[in-house]
């Protein structure tokens, strides 16, 4: 099933201020969420649709990203703000809702019975640079890379955290005129997790994770750009006591082609041939990105035209084909002729086949290059 567009979900506009947003979230996961739907999997399918769209839309470079890629962008090849868990929803509820995590109904109601409970700890997240040629970028690919993460220790065992009796909060009741009323917050001798470690090998720190090299295999797709940020989720750094691991964030870097120029799908290539060639014509080689191909110069070829080979660009991310690869043709002039070859030239100057006559409808060659565009 298709995924609704992220601002129809929160029913906000592209031009929504971060506030905006944020307060159609806090709308939305109140309308649907599973404390106030119990046993309603379609309402519980649309709490975690808002919360996949928040996740997206508050975060400035994930926003960016998908206003210009759609959901192509965000989880294109494995990547993305898809697949979120139940964990990872409730964690944003600390910034949404205040206190810590859980069921926003705790606050409201005073803690009866909601989905409250031991919020775990998220692992961080981990940032990495990936260099790409252009054909890895026009075509995809798999790349294995080298990660150190930290992960559990082995040996480490947890107990439970005797301030908050493994809830992960600690709740503070107050008697007012108005009945009691209870405030939770995060437990602070755990973080939220419920646990601590108990016992630990030595070399392992107070939370129990160790640093770990990582091979993890990684598949780019086809029509990436340089600074796009792609996500594997669960691949960052564990969290202490078990929690949900962190994600890893691949920045795409694209290295420079010594022949090739991209333009957006498209790649630019700068073809130089004798005033000969151009004017008796010739079967010239010319690179692409997937190897050399063989093309046709035409009797009277003009320096500036532009030749078009379609479909040996880049391949495009939302998956609309791929795009072209226009050629320049540049007419070379030698810099230094034998006697006999400035003899030969003498002879033909004065012919009129080889005196200049411009087409007056003939376009330059930044207008030529607009109607490709």
């Amino acid at each position: 099933m298709a995924k609704r567009d992220y601002y129809e979900v929160l029913g906000v506009d592209k031009s929504a201020s971060a506030e905006e947003i944020k307060k159609a979230y806090r709308k939305t996961a109140i309308k649907y969420h599973p404390d106030k739907n119990p046993d309603d999997a379609e309402a519980e399918e649309k709490f975690k649709e808002a919360a996949e769209a928040y996740e997206v839309l508050k975060d400035p470079q994930k926003k960016q990203r998908y206003d210009q890629y759609g959901h192509a962008g965000m989880n294109g090849g494995g990547f993305g703000g898809g697949g979120m868990n139940m964990d990872d929803i409730f964690s944003q509820f600390g910034d949404i809702f205040g206190g810590g995590g859980g069921s926003p109904f705790d606050s409201f109601f005073g803690g009866g019975g909601g989905r409250g409970g031991r919020r775990q700890r998220r692992g961080s997240n981990l940032r990495i640079k990936l260099s790409l040629t252009l054909k890895e970028v026009a075509e995809g690919a798999e790349k294995k890379i080298k990660v150190n993460r930290l992960v559990k220790a082995d040996g480490v065992t947890f107990k439970t955290c005797t301030t908050c009796h493994g809830t992960g909060q600690v709740r503070k009741a107050v008697n007012t005129m108005l009945g009691q009323m209870v405030s939770t917050s995060t437990c602070p001798t755990c973080n939220g997790s419920g646990q601590l470690v108990d016992s630990r090998p030595p070399g392992v720190d107070s939370s129990g994770l160790q640093s770990k090299e990582e091979i993890i295999s990684v598949k780019i797709p086809g029509g990436v750009s340089d600074g796009m940020q792609l996500s594997m989720s669960g691949k960052g750094n564990e969290a202490p006591g078990g929690g949900p691991a962190g994600d890893l964030l691949i920045v795409i870097e694209e290295k420079s082609d010594d022949k090739l120029v991209r333009e957006g799908n498209n790649v630019i290539y700068d073809l130089y041939v004798s005033f000969i060639d151009a004017a008796l014509g010739a079967s010239v080689e010319v690179p692409t990105i997937s190897g050399k191909v063989r093309i046709k110069i035409e009797p009277g070829t003009q320096s500036g035209k532009i030749l078009r080979l379609r479909g040996k660009g880049i391949k495009d991310l939302n998956g609309y084909g791929k795009g072209d690869q226009l050629i320049h043709v540049n007419v070379w002039t030698p810099k230094s002729l034998s006697s006999d070859e400035k003899n030969t030239l003498e002879a033909l100057r004065e012919s009129s086949n080889f005196q200049p006559r411009p087409d007056k409808n003939d376009k330059g060659f930044f207008e030529k290059m607009k109607e490709f565009f």
